[in-house]
């Protein structure tokens, strides 16, 4: 792999999400060469290009790499079907093919005069309902035995029809003998009887199994207490594969076919249009790309371009087009444009919504990556945005006091500069005025020391300063800053523990952001390490003040000759009973009369 190739897989893995997902490997003339799932992109893919491979195929593979794409789902589950949609349409050289071709099972409520319920793998469209594909045939014949359990639905497939029953040519059978069902095929079960049963079975295919849940539960519960061991085993099997089961797939549809979909996103340079394409029941394409800006244009004209883009580019003939919202385009005549509230398309659509917006986050971690100060820019405008500031902070500053069991009070301040900490800038101080554990005067004396110096010196002031407490503390450096001319100057803000809440001077509301927020997460960071460096300082005078001892008092004995003397005799008590003749042996004769002479006048004293 040449070291061009190599920098620009490092960058993309970089930036890889770890979401569950589907990833494409591209060979140099843009040919699919191998489809993969992976519960975690960044580290699947990851793995191909951080170790060698004993396997020569992978290293054969590894080697006809050019492009990495990759569409992100919900679960591991999806990424499944979907890789398994995908090697049937590319047949990427690399990927193992199945001699049969299989799809995976679906469950089928035909479209009958009395329903019939079963497993296949064949999609007609006739009018029948299809639940699934399932993830393993498995799931599917657990669902539909709990199905027969629960209903009493036909088994047989005579073609049931009001003028066939009403003159008696079918027959019950043992099915009904054992209570399985109900005997529609001679008149013995009503139509409305029979498709209240289908009804509650459409909505635990659908996903709304919680009762039927509770009721495996409660069935495997009951078998235990009576000892019935292998009998509740069989129905914890049960339970805990109807737990597991998602019976509707976010990626597969099959009710939906030869369908496009469109998803959009923004920002101030660029807009972001990711594309799908559902046939046969399937994903069969998925494409995601950037229009850079370059006038005033709406959302509404992007998005209509970029669907005439995306269909002249893949030939598509769908006439439904799945959309966030409607596009301005001439197609709009034509089609029909579709904005789901809810159901199997509008899962489809916030399927699309996740990867063009996953496209765009990556897509600002590539730049920032080439261009550092591009990211601290960016945060640096958010945090002014959401603080309300005339100014970027490219200067900030955060006070935290430190009085643990009311001893040795201590307050630090840490600095931050362009985001990132300045550690030659933090400063940590003796609170020299204030009798006892009391935070507010302990703000005032160290905020007034510190802008006091500051002042004077005619050093630059921060353009945020941020207050490790409430409103307390705030209105206490608030104060301060207003003795000394500096409060329009600067912005100054209180941040509270208990519900990260942000107070402003004089504003009983505080603001709450959102806690992925990068302004909420870099004031934490500054409150933490002004926390961090405060209390590594407090615990350095406790530390110290625990180590005096007599000797310390004693002129001529330096901390290496306390050391020495300490590791020989343990104590000063022995290092007293200890003779002249030993002490000189130990330290010299100089320093041994003059530990004794001082240890002698203490004891005097």
């Amino acid at each position: 792999m040449t070291k061009e190739k190599e920098n620009r897989f490092s960058a993309l893995l970089a930036i890889l999400p770890e979401k569950p997902g589907c990833y494409q490997y591209f060979d140099e003339k843009g040919t699919i060469i191998y489809v993969g799932k992976a519960k975690n992109l960044k580290k699947r893919v990851g793995s191909y290009f951080n170790k060698e491979h004993d396997n020569n195929k992978t290293r054969v593979l590894v080697k006809h790499i050019a492009d990495i794409k990759y569409v992100v789902v919900d679960t591991e589950e999806d990424a499944l079907l979907l890789e398994n949609n995908l090697i049937k349409q590319f047949r990427p050289r690399y990927n193992v093919l199945l001699k049969d071709d299989k799809t995976y099972p679906s469950i089928v409520i035909k479209n009958e005069y009395f329903p019939r319920v079963f497993q296949t793998r064949n999609i007609v469209r006739d009018g029948s309902i299809y639940f699934g594909p399932y993830p393993s045939v498995f799931t599917a014949k657990v669902m539909l035995q709990l199905l027969k359990e629960l209903y009493p639905i036909r088994t047989c497939k005579y073609p049931l029809t009001p003028e066939s029953i009403a003159q008696g040519r079918y027959k019950i059978c043992l099915e009904y003998h054992i209570k399985r069902c109900l005997g529609p095929c001679e008149g013995l079960q009503s139509t409305e009887n029979y498709n209240r049963n289908i009804a509650e079975i459409k909505e635990i295919l659908k996903g709304n199994i919680a009762t039927v849940s509770k009721i495996l539960y409660d069935e495997m519960q009951q078998l235990a207490s009576e000892l019935k061991f292998e009998e509740a085993q069989k129905m914890k099997e049960r339970y805990l594969a109807i737990e597991n089961y998602r019976s509707k797939s976010t990626v597969v549809t099959p009710s939906l076919h030869n369908i496009d979909v469109f998803s959009f996103d923004e920002n101030e340079r660029s807009a972001f249009i990711n594309y799908l394409h559902i046939g046969n029941g399937a994903i069969v394409q998925a494409y995601t790309f950037e229009y850079k800006k370059r006038l005033d244009e709406s959302k509404e004209e992007l998005l209509g371009l970029g669907i005439i883009e995306m269909r002249m580019r893949f030939k598509s003939s769908a006439r439904e087009i799945i959309v966030p919202f409607l596009p301005d385009t001439e197609l709009m005549e034509q089609y029909t444009f579709t904005i789901p509230q809810k159901g199997d398309k509008r899962k489809l659509l916030d399927l699309s919504l996740q990867n063009v917006r996953q496209f765009k986050v990556d897509r600002l971690k590539q730049a920032e990556k080439l261009n550092p100060e591009q990211r601290t820019t960016r945060i640096l405008s958010t945090i002014q945005k959401d603080l309300h500031m005339h100014e970027l902070p490219m200067h900030i500053e955060c006070f935290d006091n430190s009085n643990i069991q009311g001893t040795n009070p201590v307050a630090a301040c840490v600095v931050f500069k362009k985001a990132k900490p300045s550690k030659k800038d933090y400063r940590h101080f003796h609170i020299k005025t204030v009798e006892g554990p009391d935070d507010f005067a302990s703000m005032i004396e160290v905020v007034t020391r510190r802008y006091t110096r500051l002042v004077e010196e005619n050093e630059p002031l921060p353009q945020l300063i941020i207050i490790d407490g409430g409103k307390g503390q705030l209105n206490a450096a608030t104060e301060v800053l207003r003795s000394l001319n500096l409060l329009g100057k600067i912005t100054i803000v209180g941040l509270a523990k208990r519900l990260e809440e942000i107070f402003f001077p004089g504003d009983s509301i505080p603001l709450v952001l959102d806690k992925n927020s990068e302004t909420l997460k870099v004031i934490q960071q500054l409150r933490d390490e002004a926390h961090r460096f405060g209390i590594t300082f407090h615990r350095s005078l406790r530390s110290k003040k625990q180590t005096v001892s007599e000797l310390d008092d004693i002129k001529g004995i330096g901390d290496k000759t306390k050391v020495l003397l300490l590791k020989q005799y343990k104590s000063v008590k022995r290092i007293r009973e200890a003779s002249l003749g030993e002490l000189e042996k130990l330290i010299g004769s100089a320093k041994a009369r003059i530990l004794t002479e001082g240890l002698g006048s203490k004891e005097r004293n």
